[in-house]
């Protein structure tokens, strides 16, 4: 399969994980592109990524993000700030990944794959909470921030090891939640 096409279903996956997370999906990539792992390579001008200052504050922001989004009404605070952030996130891991084309095209390539990917799983997940929140008070939130961390680390990891299976698992969850997000709506309205 030509690179290109492993390059965007790569993106798509990353992208969907960013959706759920933003700086865990970045993490992972930026460790597989430092460590060379799977073939990983970023475009020249996202290389920065990988570097020791960027992989630090991945760690330190992640794990906030991880721990921030377990506690009530931060976890509603950072679902407002990923509206934008996410799809950012989607975006740039996205584009990254595009190493063979030159930067301005991976930056389009990114924007077009991943930031309405990111959006797309990003509300989802805010309507899945928001549903969370109405019908338990926000006492299941920390268990489904939970599954949302471990789906958006599996996605990432999926999406760098196998892309083209990771990529048809975006499509099917996406599918799955769309569906989820239509039944739920109907249920509170």
């Amino acid at each position: 399969m030509p690179t290109l096409f492993l390059s965007a279903f790569l993106g798509l996956g990353l992208a969907a994980a960013a959706g759920l997370r933003t700086f865990l999906p970045l993490l992972i990539l930026a460790v597989a592109a430092r460590l060379h792992l799977f073939g990983v390579t970023l475009n020249p001008q996202a290389g920065w990524l990988a570097s020791t200052p960027m992989l630090v504050g991945l760690c330190v922001a992640a794990a906030a993000e991880l721990v921030a989004d377990k506690i009530p009404l931060i976890d509603h605070a950072l679902a407002a700030v990923g509206t934008v952030t996410r799809p950012l996130a989607g975006a740039l891991a996205a584009g990254a990944v595009f190493h063979q084309l030159d930067p301005a095209t991976a930056a389009l390539a990114g924007l077009a794959i991943g930031a309405p990917t990111a959006l797309a799983f990003h509300g989802v997940q805010s309507t899945t909470r928001l549903v969370s929140t109405a019908t338990s008070a926000g006492l299941a939130n920390p268990i489904i921030s939970l599954v949302e961390d471990v789906a958006s680390g599996l996605l990432a990891l999926a999406a760098i090891a196998v892309p083209v299976i990771a990529a048809l698992a975006v499509v099917a969850l996406l599918l799955a939640g769309l569906r989820i997000r239509r039944g739920l709506g109907r249920q509170t309205s």
